[in-house]
């Protein structure tokens, strides 16, 4: 099919993006509605790239390659693989719902406000981010990738820094001093990996003549392309911290609780459930495919770090004040595991880390999407400021119980068969690394349910005994994403199907296989043996 279906999927949230932003000031409503037709017209391209991947086919597929800057080899050049398309259609699922969720955060305070368009800006914004977001899971030239994965930071910034959350207990220089800080501090830290990373980008085309990446990996597959071990190694660590502040992976995490705090609801949902997805496809994607080696050699180090983040974020959770900021804290310690199942390096292992990967930005979009509705009803982030939130809205305080249950990988619910077999493919190749990994289970049950027990049990506190339930808009957000949860947990064989055959590849690509079980079996002279 000569039909450019990956280009078109990510152009159209772009144009969406310049459209939406052209809209006139006085029409905040139909730009609203405009950016979200353009979502849903990304989702309905997205269901068709899913449709039209054959998971038993060629590793990468609906390919296209055209000569971008001839004279430094780099190439517009594009393909999906399972972990790509799965990853692609969880960014066009959520962008409808943070479009709807934010539908008022960004209208003016004033009825006759003169600033630019606010509105229109925010829409606009979000779709451009999706765009990039799309083109970066589509990316297989490497210095294509590198453009977008930078480039997306730039509406990222505007969107932390110039619509942040309205319920801040400071006054509004203050709030306005710290939204202001928590985006530069965003912008800084990733823009500090992605010069590091560029550095290894052109590295690595001093030393393979190109960025292609199946080229690349095809080279190192044949022994065609010799990389000296130093150079390697120099390479991968320069990509790898690239992706690790992006992930983000301790102990350059200290930006996100900043960004997802001061962020609205549906922006800290775009932070941490999509783009910061990036990071760790790309770990799967680049690292692992043209630095097998370096990969096995930094996995003792990356896993003690993942260790690290998933049981530092979820005692910091435990301590948070700040609903937002606990859900922040929370994710850290979840892309921790998404990052043990990467290097644990067994089929398991990174199976569980991309269903993780995608688990994870539902679960963390329903949590995140209702505390953003509780949060508006009541004007405080402050856990200490509610009460007895399920006598007045019990709707609420039901999709807020679901969303947290989902958090803490409740059996039955989405997150839990990845969280399962990320622990099964870590303990399969390094068993105290995986017991170790279980207390972060353990924190998670606690952070949660003390959570939902301060917030929507016992009394009703006078502050909020006048607080609304959940309106239609706000159920058709969160239901969809509820009933995404249980499907997925009870039947998760559709994402699996998908995303096997490209762990396979990955799992090629280092030339490991996974530890077979020890099990006891009867020899024939009627003694044990292994």
């Amino acid at each position: 099919m000569n039909f450019p279906l990956l280009t078109v999927t990510a152009a159209v949230p772009a144009v969406g993006a310049i459209l939406t932003a052209a809209v006139p000031a006085s029409r905040r409503t139909a730009a609203k509605w405009l950016a979200l037709l353009f979502s849903l017209a990304t989702l309905a391209l997205a269901v068709l790239v899913a449709v039209r991947f054959e998971p038993g086919g060629d590793r990468y597929q609906l390919t296209e390659s055209h000569a971008w800057i001839k004279d430094f080899g780099v190439r517009y050049e594009l393909g999906v693989d399972g972990i790509g398309v799965a990853l692609i259609a969880l960014t066009a699922l959520l962008i409808p719902f943070v479009i709807g969720a934010g539908w008022n955060d960004a209208d003016p305070l004033e009825t006759n406000s003169s600033r630019w368009r606010p509105t229109q800006g925010f829409f606009a914004l979000i779709l451009m981010v999706e765009a990039m977001v799309i083109i970066s899971f589509e990316a297989t030239d490497v210095f294509l990738f590198y453009v977008f994965f930078e480039a997306m930071l730039i509406p990222m910034y505007f969107l932390i820094g110039g619509f942040g959350d309205r319920a801040h207990s400071g006054t509004d220089e203050n709030a306005a001093a710290q939204r202001s800080y928590a985006a530069v501090k965003f912008l800084l830290y990733n823009l500090v990996g992605g010069l590091i990373m560029l550095a290894a980008v052109i590295g690595l085309y001093v030393v393979a003549g190109n960025f292609s990446l199946q080229e690349i990996t095809a080279a190192r597959a044949a022994g065609t392309l010799d990389m000296a071990t130093n150079t390697e190694r120099l390479l991968f660590l320069g990509f790898f911290f690239a992706f690790a502040v992006k992930a983000p992976l301790w102990p350059l995490h200290t930006w996100l609780p900043n960004a997802m705090g001061e962020a609205t609801a549906p922006v800290a949902v775009l932070i941490t459930a999509v783009v910061d997805k990036v990071g760790t496809f790309a770990m799967l994607r680049f690292c692992l495919g043209l630095f097998p080696d370096a990969s096995k050699w930094a996995t003792p180090v990356i896993l003690v770090l993942a260790l690290i983040s998933i049981v530092y974020g979820a005692l910091l959770a435990v301590g948070q004040r700040d609903i937002k900021r606990l859900v922040a804290y929370a994710s850290i310690s979840h892309f921790g595991f998404i990052i043990l199942g990467i290097f644990a390096m067994t089929s398991q292992g990174q199976s569980g880390a991309t269903l993780y990967m995608v688990n994870h930005g539902i679960s963390t979009a329903a949590l995140m999407l209702v505390a953003g509705f509780l949060i508006s009803r009541r004007g405080s982030r402050l856990i200490a400021d509610y009460g007895g939130v399920q006598k007045v809205a019990p709707v609420l305080a039901g999709t807020f119980l679901i969303g947290g249950l989902a958090t803490l990988s409740l059996p039955g619910l989405a997150p839990f068969v990845s969280e399962f077999l990320v622990l099964v493919g870590t303990f399969a190749r390094y068993p105290v690394v995986g017991i170790i990994a279980t207390v972060g289970i353990v924190l998670a049950a606690l952070y949660t349910l003390v959570l939902y027990q301060r917030t929507m049990t016992g009394p009703v506190k006078e502050e909020v005994s006048g607080m609304r339930d959940l309106r239609l808009r706000e159920v058709l957000v969160v239901a969809p994403l509820i009933a995404l949860l249980i499907a997925l947990g009870v039947y998760p064989q559709p994402l699996t199907t998908i995303v096997n055959p490209a762990v396979e590849h990955t799992m090629s690509d280092v030339k490991q296989t996974d530890p077979k079980p020890e099990v006891a079996v009867e020899a024939k002279n009627g003694e044990a043996a292994k």
